[in-house]
């Protein structure tokens, strides 16, 4: 056929997923195939995709039941002009007869599958400007525009085969033939619309009737009608308010561009391929799961302002819609706001505090993005983390999207957590110096600019998992089951919803955590930053790291996270040739050790899945400074010890699942030798040889989370030294800083995370939530033996030189407490 033949001297196709074979269609039922645009270059595409897959042509003849059909396919839209597009009222005839067949006939049937076939909306590159042009979108199309799409997007052409629809299913004997006409119409409609909006996205107006529609709304109103008043009402009042509702909504808005998401893939095309050695994708099918029946809001961790540009990579990549990112407005810069504005992001303030217009504004621009079906991204974290371990979530953005859902709940929305693990970070040295107390460095365009010279730079692997989905409605059935029928949210929130929040940010966290990827330079910084001069006999570090690659796949952290395939030697070579590590050459047996600046950057990578090993690291500790312990005593310890790392870490066992975890970890510590159980004495486990190889790689485990416990000791001391009801939260958070950063500088806890002020801070919230603390009239914490008891039982699992250390740095009189205090203060 020339027409064949002609076509695909240019065209080339891409099926996404597994294409027919995923399918599952009956042998028994033939299969008539749906288009919707009416085009020969799509027939002659199905046709060759189909017979690639073994199956009859859509163009060859039906005959099922005494029913004969020339050809075995129908459109969903009626014949198009050269230049434009014609009704579409009206049904394929083919469809008609099929409908009428299966109404009149009990024994007839056939498989109808939906086929969506995009031009110019594939992962390969673009060459052209015109291709920009002439490429999918939701104008109407005639045969003349869609004879230049395939010229140009020839070897650019998705398609996606939809599961089989029941022609018998959708048809009842009750109805007549034109009600099943357009319930089929109806459901083939719904059905490319997602397609399509799960590609290039839904159908967006101008801009500016975005902005015009948002002052329209009745809470912006209100919000107008208010601030007018304020400044003393009148028409020039009413108008100036207008007029800053306006200018706030330009501020936010998207202005999405399809041709410039397409010239974003491939700019980040080359840009993926000089930074990175590669991107390695787990999970996806989370999302095209979810995808066609979900708003969808993506919410990754936030460790670089790569983030938001290879998230949105991935997804438009694997033929989906990118998502509308939640930007922060310090990154509405000069000209790259504009860019960042039309590949879809939106900007917020930090804060809508004494703004009550911005923020009406605000929420009824994201009402309007999340009704519209577009998904929507932001990091509930709020900033990027300088250490590496996730931030405490944000409520802000997450109570915005619980309150448009509950205006309207008619689209479920799934929140998808993304872990993104980096193996070298573009942002590390500025995160070094903020640690080490450098003022931020604001966002500009001349440090955007400057930021150009590291893409000379090798980074490694980027590796990205999707994890779990979250139903909101579920989330919210949890926390308040008649959350439904609850009337409209007023400014002040019910306890309800705010449990809700927490709840959900809770959620969230959980899954980014279990969700993450131990790759080589997580694992290698685990190893080495547990030594005291951050260097390993090379052997030792192989088999440390071999030990670590048996422990998590013995007992992974959860389902969904992922572990590097390379084993101890091949990490080793891995992060060598990453420049991370070197080689220090020996008679004996080489050294590994960082590179002297790479050390606390390393932290960094280390704290990315210190949570992974947390409970397995807690064991570990408690065996390096006790020979032998029971089963019960462990259990007790650990239960002391687990909440507050479960809130520094995020881990995500509830207190009652906390003993089958113990248990699977123990089992798993046995089996590798490093630790033993007596034959005789039936839940009594013990160390290692002090001498042995097991005993320094499971101390080596436990140094994972021995700064932790220093930290909770240096708390606890301080607190009961200096009595109850004598210092408050923010005195005692103070002064913990204080001391670790002086026990840092002593005893080389040499990692600025260990004197983060936060961490203490999360630390004093959970001792108040678990009844252990609370604040008098006056601010000042109080305290019962509990806490006595708690910093007694350091003795398990600190070495008697490291509490002598801080029992004698926390032993501080009053006038020494409040002059460190004021010094403190005056240097914030």
């Amino acid at each position: 056929m020339l027409a064949k033949k002609l076509l695909f001297s240019v065209v080339r196709t891409h099926v996404m997923s597994d294409g027919l074979q995923s399918l599952g269609l009956s042998p028994d039922k033939p299969v008539v195939y749906v288009l919707q645009r009416r085009f020969l270059s799509n027939i002659l595409v199905l046709d060759k995709e189909v017979s690639a897959a073994g199956l009859a042509s859509p163009l060859a003849e039906l005959t099922h039941q005494g029913v004969r059909e020339s050809r075995a396919f129908f459109f969903t839209t009626r014949a198009e002009r050269w230049f434009g597009r014609s009704s579409n009222v009206g049904y394929s005839p083919r469809l008609a007869r099929l409908v009428q067949a299966a109404r009149n006939r009990a024994d007839f049937d056939v498989q109808l599958v939906p086929v969506s076939i995009l031009w110019g909306r594939t992962p390969d590159k673009e060459s052209s400007i015109w291709k920009l042009i002439f490429s999918e979108s939701w104008a109407p199309r005639g045969s003349l525009l869609q004879l230049f799409t395939i010229l140009l997007h020839g070897r650019q052409t998705l398609v996606r085969f939809g599961q089989p629809i029941s022609l018998k299913e959708l048809v009842t004997d009750t109805e007549d033939e034109e009600r099943a006409l357009r319930k089929i119409a109806r459901v083939f409609r719904v059905h490319f619309r997602q397609q399509r909006e799960m590609a290039i996205g839904p159908d967006l107006s101008h801009r500016r009737t975005q902005v015009e529609g948002l002052l329209e709304t009745e809470s912006v109103r209100a919000a107008i009608s208010a601030l007018a008043a304020e400044q003393g009402g009148g028409a020039s009042a009413m108008l100036k308010a207008e007029e800053k509702a306006r200018h706030y909504a330009w501020e936010i808005a998207a202005d999405y561009s399809y041709p410039v998401v397409r010239v974003f893939h491939r700019f980040l095309t080359w840009v993926w391929t000089r930074l990175y050695d590669g991107v390695e994708l787990s999970n996806f099918e989370t999302v095209t799961g979810v995808a066609p029946d979900h708003e969808i809001v993506y919410v990754p961790c936030h460790r670089s302002h790569i983030d938001y540009l290879l998230l949105s990579y991935i997804v438009y990549q694997q033929g989906l819609m990118i998502p509308h990112i939640a930007a922060g407005a310090n990154l509405n810069l000069p000209i790259v706001g504009g860019i960042l504005r039309r590949g879809g992001a939106f900007f917020l303030r930090r804060s809508f505090k004494g703004n009550p217009l911005y923020g009406a504004v605000f929420n009824e621009y994201l009402h309007m993005v999340i009704a519209r079906g577009n998904p929507i991204e932001y990091f509930v974290e709020g900033g990027r983390s300088r250490t590496g371990r996730l931030l405490q979530p944000r409520p802000g953005m997450l109570a915005m999207t619980v309150q448009s859902f509950l205006r309207d709940s008619n689209r479920p929305i799934v929140f998808i957590p993304v872990y993104i693990g980096y193996e070298k970070l573009f942002e590390g040295r500025s995160y070094v110096g903020e640690l080490m107390g450098k003022p931020k460095q604001k966002e500009s365009l001349f440090s955007l600019l400057m930021s150009v010279r590291e893409l000379k730079k090798n980074f490694g692997k980027v590796h990205v998992n999707f994890g779990e989905p979250i139903k909101l409605a579920e989330v919210l059935g949890q926390s308040h089951p008649e959350w439904r029928n609850e009337p409209p949210l007023e400014e002040s929130r019910p306890a309800w919803f705010t449990q809700g929040i927490r709840e959900l940010g809770q959620r969230i966290a959980d899954g980014l955590n279990s969700a993450a990827v131990a790759n080589p330079v997580n694992l290698v910084s685990l190893a080495l930053l547990a030594t005291p001069r951050h260097a390993m006999d090379e052997d030792q570090l192989v088999a440390q790291l071999d030990g670590y690659r048996r422990l998590l796949s013995a007992v992974p952290y959860a389902a969904r996270s992922q572990l590097t395939a390379m084993d101890g030697r091949a990490m080793v070579d891995h992060c060598e040739k990453l420049r991370l590590i070197q080689r220090h050459p020996h008679a004996l047996g080489d050294v590994m050790h960082f590179y002297p600046e790479d050390a606390v950057l390393c932290s960094y990578m280390r704290n990315n899945v210190l949570h992974c090993v947390a409970l397995p690291g807690l064991i570990a500790c408690l065996f390096s400074r006790n020979a032998s312990l029971s089963r019960e005593q462990l259990a007790n310890l650990t239960r002391t010890v687990y909440p507050f790392l479960r809130a520094e870490l995020y881990l995500r066992w509830q207190p009652d699942e906390l003993e089958a975890a113990l248990d699977s970890y123990l089992a798993a510590l046995v089996e590798m030798g490093w630790l033993s159980s007596s034959p005789g004495r039936e839940g009594i486990f013990h160390a290692p040889n002090l001498n042995s190889d097991e005993y320094a790689q499971l101390a080596l485990l436990g140094q994972a989370v021995r700064p932790a416990l220093v930290r909770y000791f240096i708390s606890l001391s301080v607190l009961t030294q200096q009595g109850s009801g004598v210092v408050s939260t923010d005195e005692l958070e103070g002064l913990c800083h204080l001391l670790a950063q002086r026990l840092s500088l002593l005893r080389e806890f040499n990692a600025p995370e260990f004197f983060d002020r936060a961490i203490f801070r999360t630390f004093i919230t959970t001792l108040k939530q678990a009844g252990l603390a609370a604040e008098d009239e006056a601010g000042k914490l109080t305290f019962n033996g509990a806490v006595r008891s708690a910093a007694a039982e350091s003795r398990y699992v600190l070495s008697p030189d490291v509490r002598q250390s801080v029992l004698h740095l926390t032993r501080l009189d009053r006038p020494t407490v409040e002059q460190a205090l004021a010094r403190l203060a005056s240097k914030s």
